[in-house]
């Protein structure tokens, strides 16, 4: 029997594409195959997966929560199924032929657990055949050539270990959810999710939240002066703040005591001119930043505005492409075979860094710096050397992208030198200090400019040296509570206390934002938040304890590494998760009315000015939110709310009415809606503003709602008026409504403008939405034809047909038309190469995610 073609498997499309263009000399073609890529070259198929495209799961009959209690989940089997049929269908075709099967998901316990699975998935249809595993930390030619050329073995301990946390995540998390879902009555879409790491995360931020409330502010002064030298006829200025000796003789510039700081306040006014007692200069060494981990990496992106899940999501993207290595690692120290010099060199042949590149390599020595963590699985973030084109990336990919190369640059850059200077100066028996510092040789400053490299100026003065006074100003302060944690913060913060691994931790935050327990940024936790937590405490501690998952990461690792088995780790975790319902169970009464209390509190708007009620936010069967009293039906009190995006009551309330102010969350269109009663009084009290006749009842119109019964036309016909409704939403409607209900949407924000100009078809005025700030007008034209258009786009038709493919907005779509590419067809027929050749600004693999997308 014939030998089959060898099959490679890996953790995405992105990653089959790319290794498959590497190992054939980029001559692989791709074929379809159940809806899913192959790519093949020679003797070779190459296949990307979806991540899991096998799931674990509960049997059917576990699926109806009213008749199975949320305890029995605890012993339930547990069932493998798969989760992405067409990719598994693909894979199970083309493992039947195979005469070799290589794995080739992502180094983690995540990516070995993907690979077993697709190797039992193999195995289910061909029992015989030789499978491998190849790891590497960078999509890279090198590293997957060496790869490949050394295969190795499935680590099936570390599948394990993720193996055992995908159990224990799913009965915990199944059996908790549905128990206090139940005891809520909180069932449907709105279900109450808790997970084995959700819970003790989500109590950070409670705990957080509570110290912030607690806090009681005290009341202290700092007093400054201006010290001014006279310098060969020129001026200079600094600030000094005034200081004392506290008791154990520490520098204190808080003045606790009002009288005091009046005195000293007094004392300094009196005078102007100040004598310099002290004058201290010297140099410090400020070291380069150690290499990229998960962790720090993370930190960094939220420093210039990337969320944690939108950082790891784009440095995923950047791996695959082959830009940076492998995004997920503790490692802080570069790896022996790393030779700095020939990856810097990579670096001058590219315009953007060259200039940098090269000064770096003018050093007589490169020792990069190390961090305190040193594992062996994947090496610290850094660039691989493989340089994106301008159009490869996306604004967002780029600022990731240079974030890592100039990183690296860091960690191989020299020193960093600063001066200090230190003035003390004595006027009216009061002493003042000012501190300056400046920048004596900008070492890794100078490729890295996300640290603050501020300077501040002070003079050089000589101790007894007379010194001008003026400008004295005493301030009052108070204390500040600790703020709340960033995203980035957090993450540290669970890093510390052994909370979720670095492959998780920002799916973690991610999720309790998707479930509603955090909002806004850095994360505030919700009322609901606040009542799990609390009911947790009260009931069941382990629910939120950190102690629990810590050592459940332990036993994972001890799994990966041989020392104790899946079976010991999961039957351990389920047989705590009995004893929390012990605790949970005999409080199911009490625990309900807490969490429906504050699910009520978390919707509560404020007063209803109609009965004294309570408004609430509630979901029409349709779908759609709006205002409601909660004594309905004796109060049938409503107010709109806008039709786009979910509700977030805000802290902010309004003065005249005392309602919540409301923000609606709509992804980009995210906005904020005001108090509602505010809106609704404002739309009653706008008047219309008429532009011309209605076309469907108006002067001159020939349908038949212009008609009365007897087919006469109607004395007067309606006509077309821009109109804001209660819930905020902009329309231009006839005036004849609801007889006659023809309307075109308008932008909700913005400012609407009548211009001179008219529509030659409608005869009816464009219109133009201007904005506050630099964005420019947006000239919408007529309102028929314009909706028109937009209908247009959305039906497919012409060339607004790509405006359907997610990812392509109408400017890029006419750069598409005007190269070629009309429609989806076209585009899809097309090579991306040729594409992105074709068209400024856009790249190849983007190219490739729109015709995946058009899929």
């Amino acid at each position: 029997m014939s030998r089959g073609p060898d099959l490679i498997i890996t953790e995405k499309d992105n990653a089959a594409r790319r290794i498959a263009d590497i190992l054939s000399g980029e001559t692989a073609s791709a074929e379809r195959m159940n809806g899913v890529n192959v790519y093949k070259w020679g003797g070779k198929r190459c296949i990307g997966l979806s991540g899991h495209v096998v799931g674990v799961d509960f049997p059917p009959e576990y699926n109806d929560w009213r008749d199975v209690e949320p305890v029995e989940l605890i012993s339930a089997p547990v069932e493998k199924h798969p989760t992405q049929e067409n990719i598994v269908a693909a894979l199970r075709r083309l493992a039947r032929k195979a005469g070799n099967v290589t794995i080739a998901t992502d180094y983690d316990r995540e990516g070995e657990l993907i690979g077993k699975e697709a190797y039992e998935l193999v195995r289910e249809v061909n029992e015989d055949v030789p499978v491998d595993r190849v790891r590497f930390s960078s999509i890279t030619k090198r590293e997957v050539t060496e790869a490949f050329e050394n295969p190795d073995e499935l680590d099936f301990d570390l599948a394990a270990a993720g193996e055992a946390r995908q159990i224990i995540d799913l009965v915990w998390g199944a059996a908790l959810t549905r128990f206090l879902s139940l005891s809520a009555r909180q069932l449907g879409n709105d279900f109450i999710s808790v997970g084995r790491v959700q819970g003790p995360t989500l109590k950070l931020i409670v705990d957080r939240e509570r110290e912030i409330e607690a806090f009681d502010p005290e009341d202290y002064w700092e007093l400054f002066s201006k010290l001014t030298k006279d310098a060969d006829g020129a001026a200079e200025s600094f600030e000094a703040q005034y200081f004392y000796l506290d008791d154990d003789g520490t520098e204190a510039e808080r003045i606790w005591d009002e009288d005091a700081a009046q005195a000293a306040y007094e004392d300094l006014l009196s005078v102007d001119a100040a004598e310099v007692t002290a004058v201290k200069r010297r140099t410090r060494t400020d070291k380069p930043p150690a290499p990229f981990n998960t962790t720090q990496f993370i930190r960094a992106a939220g420093s210039i505005g990337y969320s944690a899940q939108r950082a790891m999501s784009i440095a995923e993207d950047l791996y695959t492409a082959g830009y940076i290595t492998y995004p997920r690692t503790d490692n802080t120290v570069y790896p022996d075979d790393l030779d700095p010099r020939e990856l810097l060199g990579a670096f001058e042949g590219d315009r953007r860094f060259k200039e940098d590149a090269e000064s770096l390599l003018e050093q007589e020595e490169i020792e990069p710096t190390e961090g305190d963590n040193e594992t062996t699985d994947h090496p610290p973030i850094h660039p691989t050397g493989e340089l994106p084109s301008a159009s490869d990336l996306s604004e967002d990919e780029w600022d990731v992208y240079e974030l890592v190369v100039r990183r690296f640059f860091a960690t191989v850059a020299e020193d960093a030198v600063w001066e200090h200077l230190r003035v003390v100066a004595e006027a009216a028996g009061r002493t003042l200090k000012a501190n300056g510092k400046r920048l004596l040789e900008p070492g890794y400053h100078a490729v890295y400019p996300y640290f603050n490299s501020t300077e501040s100026f002070v003079p050089d003065v000589e101790e007894g040296e007379e010194l001008q006074l003026s400008d004295t100003h005493l301030d009052a302060k108070q204390t500040q509570p600790p703020r709340r944690y960033g995203q980035s913060r957090l993450i540290e913060t669970m890093e510390q206390m052994g909370i979720g691994t670095k492959a998780t931790r920002h799916d973690v935050i991610q999720k309790l934002y998707d479930r509603g327990y955090i909002e806004s940024d850095p994360p505030r936790p919700t009322r609901l938040a606040r009542a799990v937590v609390e009911a947790s405490e009260d009931f069941a501690k382990l629910i939120v304890s950190e102690e629990m998952t810590s050592q459940l990461e332990s036993d994972m690792m001890a799994i990966a590494r041989g020392e104790a088995s899946l079976e010991d780790v999961t039957e351990e975790s389920k047989e705590i998760l009995e004893d929390v319902f012990e605790g949970l169970m005999e409080s199911r009464e009490e625990l309900g009315k807490q969490l429906q209390d504050s699910l009520k509190a978390d919707k509560t708007v404020g007063p209803c000015p109609e009965c004294g009620g309570d408004l609430v936010v509630r979901k029409s069967r349709r779908g759609s939110y709006f205002i409601g009293c909660d004594s309905y039906p004796d109060c049938t009190n409503t107010l709109p709310l806008p039709s786009t995006g979910k509700p977030l009551i805000m802290e902010d309330t309004c003065d005249e009415h005392d309602l919540h102010h409301i923000k609606m969350l709509a992804g980009r269109k995210t906005f904020v809606h005001g108090c509602p009663l505010c809106k609704a009084e404002e739309a009653d009290e706008e008047e219309d503003l008429v532009i011309g006749s209605c076309p469907e009842c108006g002067e001159g119109a020939t349908s038949e709602t212009s008609q009365d019964e007897g087919g006469e036309t109607a004395e007067e016909g309606g006509e077309l008026a821009i109109k804001r409704l209660r819930s905020g939403s902009r329309l231009v409607g006839c005036t004849r409504y609801p007889d006659c209900d023809y309307s075109l949407p308008l932008p909700r924000r913005g400012d609407i403008e009548v211009t001179d100009e008219s529509c030659d078809e409608h005869d009816l005025p464009e219109l133009r939405i201007t904005y506050d700030g630099d964005r420019e007008p947006w000239e919408l034209g007529c309102p028929i034809c314009n909706y028109r258009e937009y209908q247009a786009q959305q039906n497919g038709e012409g060339g607004s047909e790509l405006e359907s493919i997610k990812g392509i907005g109408a400017k890029t779509a006419e750069k598409l038309k005007d190269a070629g590419y009309e429609d989806v067809k076209t585009l899809k027929a097309a090579e991306p190469d040729d594409v992105a050749a074709n068209v400024e600004g856009v790249g190849a693999d983007t190219v490739r995610k729109w015709q995946a997308a058009a899929d």
